[in-house]
């Protein structure tokens, strides 16, 4: 079984940590990235340390990710930012139960699908991009920016796996593409209000995801720095 535990953020012990300590990841409840990388935790059963970040209050975290950005994964004295980047480090590191397939064309899929959502849809819908869409024009340009992004990229990965999925993306096991897909859809349902109609494969892995714990219990709604109103 694995643990969560929850802390305060401090970096005064961060390069100091002795290797047996629990990995650390820094996250805030509402982001997509940091959402695939608590699944994939989840998965491998790995024990960590929950270390909500304030978007608005980040100046400390920038000693960790000068980008700003979460996720950031940290595993005795290495730092790793970038949900692709830690997804891959925790696969090599920890090998059970695989994220990607031995076959050849569905390890090709599965990039395929993690990449569509991490460059073709979410920094579109990244909310400093938003945000700045508002500031220089208007609500309604941003919710158009924001569905078209989605539209385009649920587009594009319905034709690529609807030949190739099972229960879930790539057939009847979970892998990357899985991890990269439930945050994407679980954020156009709830964020975004985005009908999955027009989606049916991608709407049937999610249902899928539904029912795995893993899965379930990395939801953003789920996660200690949520709002009370959200869970």
């Amino acid at each position: 079984m694995y643990q969560v535990v929850v802390s305060e953020f401090s970096t005064s012990s961060l390069y100091y940590a002795e290797k047996k300590e629990k990995l650390k990841l820094y996250s805030y409840w509402k982001s997509s990235c940091s959402h695939r990388v608590r699944i994939a935790l989840t998965l491998k059963g790995i024990e960590y340390e929950y270390v909500p970040v304030n978007p608005l209050k980040r100046d400390e975290f920038l000693k960790i990710n000068p980008m700003g950005a979460v996720p950031a994964l940290v595993d005795g004295d290495v730092v790793v930012s970038d949900s692709l980047a830690i997804i891959m480090y925790l696969d090599e590191k920890y090998p059970e139960p695989p994220l990607l397939p031995r076959d050849l064309h569905k390890r090709a899929v599965n990039y395929q699908a993690a990449s569509i959502v991490f460059s073709g849809i979410q920094p579109y819908q990244n909310t400093p991009v938003a945000r700045y869409i508002v500031e220089k024009t208007n609500a309604e340009e941003k919710t158009a920016w924001v569905n078209n992004a989605i539209t385009k990229g649920f587009t594009a990965l319905e034709d690529l796996l609807v030949s190739c999925t099972g229960k879930y993306a790539t057939g009847d096991e979970v892998y990357l593409a899985d991890l990269f897909l439930a945050p994407q859809i679980h954020a156009a349902i709830n964020r975004f209000q985005i009908n999955m109609e027009p989606y049916p494969t991608l709407a049937k892995c999610y249902e899928s995801y539904n029912d795995l714990p893993a899965f379930q219990n990395a939801v953003p709604e789920k996660q200690p720095d949520a709002p009370a109103s959200t869970s």
